[in-house]
């Protein structure tokens, strides 16, 4: 499994045959001018929440693309009368696609369309290939429902967590959410697109090591393998 960065809260995942697209909000951030979406790849695009900046560029990848949306119900029904193919779900539940199991799970935060339309509530997933299971867990607040994943999904191999602070999660509170996740391999996302999110590195890696987990914030364009 390849996962790449792409900015703010964007990430492309890459199993042995199908790529993912989480939050595609790249057009709009001005530190990701390196990824141009015309050459992005995607066979699934899995959408968090209704914000502006996770779903800017999903209707321009998916026609383009072919991709088929898996997110809320609301969200999934937003983007089908656009002519987007979706499957819907909700907290709680799960499904087996042709990559692997998507389980949807909790996320504190808001979620509305741009125009003040109802985004659902906001969730996260963990997906399962036959090799892997990561969380991904959205934008949120440090939830106890983070502690269910582990004893109730299995073992993760890494969870990406907002690290951005202000509108989800900082840096102490995900090194505790990865305690509750009984993971210390982390992947920090949300962070420095806007002023209100700019975060200090060096402190970041400390934290995180003093904590003995294992952080990695990366470049834009930036990847990691499992």
């Amino acid at each position: 499994m390849k996962i790449t960065y792409l900015g703010h809260a964007s990430i492309s995942i890459e199993t042995k045959d199908k790529t993912l697209l989480i939050d595609p909000f790249i057009t709009g951030n001005e530190l990701a001018t390196t990824i141009d979406i015309n050459k992005l790849q995607a066979d699934y695009i899995l959408i968090t929440h209704a914000h502006q900046d996770h779903i800017l560029d999903v209707e321009a990848i998916a026609k383009r693309t072919g991709a088929k949306i898996i997110s809320n119900f609301e969200i999934v029904t937003h983007f089908e009368a656009k002519g987007i193919e979706g499957h819907p779900m909700n907290h709680g539940g799960k499904w087996k696609f042709d990559f692997g199991t998507v389980h949807y799970t909790n996320a504190i935060h808001s979620s509305s369309f741009p125009d003040g339309s109802n985004g659902g509530q906001p969730g996260g997933f963990v997906i399962e290939t036959s090799h892997h299971r990561i969380y991904i867990a959205g934008d949120t607040a440090l939830t106890y429902d983070m502690k269910l994943i582990p004893d109730v999904i299995g073992e993760l191999d890494l969870a990406i967590l907002p690290v951005g602070d202000n509108f989800t999660m900082g840096i102490d509170e995900a090194i505790k959410a990865s305690t509750f996740l009984n993971c210390n391999k982390i992947l920090g996302y949300h962070f420095d697109t806007f002023g209100y999110k700019k975060i200090n590195h060096k402190e970041a890696f400390t934290k995180f090591a003093n904590a003995k987990k294992e952080l990695h914030l990366l470049p834009i364009g930036g990847n990691i393998k499992l």
